[in-house]
């Protein structure tokens, strides 16, 4: 199948992520005609994933359907699609759902894919430390560390391997890694202290590990120290200067600096710890003869375009420019310096600026009421730049609805206890084994096999 155009000049945008997404928006009243693919039919709020792994917000909260958000730009097409194929020379997309090609022609491109996670070569761990970068990836967690409980309450406290299922690992001590090894923590010790008979879940060791030697290392000594002490307070241990060095459906191992080996026996792992960019940078590079960092990231020009290429612009996690982060503001300050050069293009302007990128600073959340933040020279943590996260989250979200919604279950979370996002299914506990049900859940004896428990509820 191929979308033809009415003459317009076109604009195919690969991704509905933050880049993605604003380029769009900016094109709006642009006299050219605007194609958005994208493998999934919402936008991903993927800053508060987290949040829907542990129970404090639905799906539907932070990903909003981009058709939804899109339905006055007039000019835009969103077209369902997982895009395998770009061709620089006939300037084409070819994208599919399941079998079905669609082919579609461009006069500009801005490819924004964004990033996976990254295992660093051993992609074998996916299977039993799941990433967080999609919504199947936070549904899967959430029945994994929600399931973890069920199954120590059958098993009973004197059960040998009650241990492990209450164990948590989290890899990973940046932003993602802390956000959510600080939630494992609430979850455990306020939600779900009061509702088990045979165990006590506040007894929960969640261990937080990376090979970096600071938890938040881009926050600066003071406040990383200050987060590190934060998660020590919460109960998490905090394992630095360890890389993972093998996971199995049992825990993981672990070196340190010396080589020395250690052993974490846990039936919840966390993948936080790295990621790298869409394999679609690898075809750009090849045809544009243009490099790859080691991340996968394409080397662009300064106006973030390819090298011979430029009416191809790559911008977020998918490129390097200037050792810039992979942040969503990154992301959406280059669509939106993008969008500006094709409409300037468009209308016979010349635009030779290099794209310039303002930091307008970073924060993360460790528990409610504490959280750290970098806002220019300004380094502080606790209560304020909790509130400051707060509000700087619900003001990026899309939609009023979205927004009235969130702050409502922050309320029900923070202020009190609960939690209304708790519904586990077999489908999100077995998505990366669906072929054989619980095979890597298996405990000492076969009738107190979570499968069997599964099957049953």
């Amino acid at each position: 199948m191929n979308l033809h155009s009415n003459g317009r000049h076109r604009v195919v945008v690969i991704g509905s992520g933050f880049g993605g997404l604003m380029a769009a928006k900016k094109l709006r009243r642009a006299d050219v005609d605007v194609t958005l693919i994208s493998r999934t039919t919402h936008h991903l709020f993927q800053p508060l994933l987290y949040q829907v792994a542990t129970g404090i917000l639905s799906e539907g909260e932070i990903a909003p359907t981009t058709r939804e958000i899109l339905h006055r730009h007039h000019n835009t097409r969103v077209v369902l699609g997982d895009v395998e194929d770009i061709d620089l020379t006939a300037q084409t997309v070819t994208s599919y759902v399941g079998a079905q090609p669609t082919v579609t022609p461009y006069d500009s491109l801005i490819v924004a894919a964004g990033a996976r996670t990254s295992y660093f070569g051993h992609d074998n761990f996916e299977t039993y430390a799941p990433g967080l970068k999609s919504v199947d990836d936070a549904l899967e967690l959430r029945g994994r560390i929600l399931s973890a409980f069920e199954f120590a309450e059958m098993l009973g406290a004197d059960h040998e391997d009650v241990a492990d299922w209450l164990t948590f690992v989290v890899v990973g001590a940046g932003a993602t890694g802390v956000e959510m090894a600080g939630q494992i923590a609430e979850l455990a010790r306020r939600t779900l202290k009061r509702e088990y008979r045979a165990i006590k879940p506040e007894d929960v060791r969640i261990v937080l590990v990376d090979a970096a030697d600071a938890v938040l290392g881009n926050f600066g000594t003071r406040l990383a120290a200050g987060a590190a002490q934060q998660l020590q307070r919460l109960g998490v241990q905090v394992w630095l200067g360890e890389k993972v060095v093998d996971v199995d459906a049992q825990g993981l191992t672990v070196a340190d600096t010396s080589g020395r080996h250690t052993r974490i026996n846990s039936r919840t792992l966390v993948w936080a710890a790295g990621v790298s960019a869409s394999k679609l940078g690898a075809t750009l590079a090849r045809q544009s003869g243009t490099e790859l960092d080691r991340g996968g990231r394409v080397k662009v020009r300064p106006d973030c375009t390819l090298p011979g290429h430029p009416n191809v612009y790559v911008i977020g996690d998918m490129m390097t420019l200037d050792n810039l982060p992979g942040v969503a503001q990154v992301a959406m300050q280059q669509a939106t310096y993008a969008a500006k050069r094709i409409r300037n293009g468009v209308r016979g302007r010349v635009d030779d600026k290099p794209f310039h990128y303002f930091d307008k600073g970073s924060m993360a959340t460790i528990s409610r009421f504490k959280a750290v933040a970098n806002v220019g020279p300004l380094r502080f943590g606790g209560f304020i730049a909790w509130v400051l996260w707060l509000a700087v989250h619900v003001l990026y979200l899309v939609g009023f609805k979205n927004r009235v919604t969130t702050v409502f279950h922050w309320a029900i979370s923070f202020l009190g206890r609960g939690r209304s996002e708790r519904t586990l299914t077999n489908g999100q506990l077995y998505a990366r084994t669906g072929s054989q049900p619980g095979r890597d859940f298996v405990v000492a004896d076969p009738p107190l096999a979570p499968t069997t428990y599964a099957q049953r509820s």
